[in-house]
């Protein structure tokens, strides 16, 4: 079975990488551009983890957060945030919101394999 992953991620940098690393590792990613759209793919997907840019601001990734954990479908799905390192304020509002792992941004790029083939910090 092909692992999926939906990415809620619109910084370019970032959806390059992530889309060159994950066809490296044959798996699906998807890329939700509205609130609607996450939760048809997460119906319809099933997906293995869910990426979040905390900066993210065509989705809130709060409110995504707290949709994930109280959805019976969702809870179990791991959360992963990414954020600015200097923005710690992200990293707290992340960790009340549910998220089960908080990463700066530099982590998240140079662990994103493992991270894809479901290796959670």
């Amino acid at each position: 079975m092909i692992r999926t992953v939906v990415a809620v991620v619109d910084d370019i940098f970032f959806v390059s990488k992530i889309r060159a690393t994950s066809k490296a590792l044959g798996m699906i990613v998807k890329f939700p551009r509205s609130a609607e759209a996450f939760r048809t793919i997460i119906e319809d997907e099933k997906p293995a983890l869910i990426v979040v840019d905390l900066h993210n601001e065509k989705i809130d990734p709060f409110d995504l957060a707290k949709d994930a954990k109280d959805n019976s479908e969702m809870k179990d799905i791991p959360l992963l945030g990414f954020f600015s390192h200097v923005q710690v304020e992200l990293q707290r509002r992340a960790r009340e919101a549910g998220y089960d792992a908080i990463l700066p941004r530099s982590v998240f790029a140079r662990d994103l394999a493992n991270i894809l083939a479901g290796e959670l910090p």
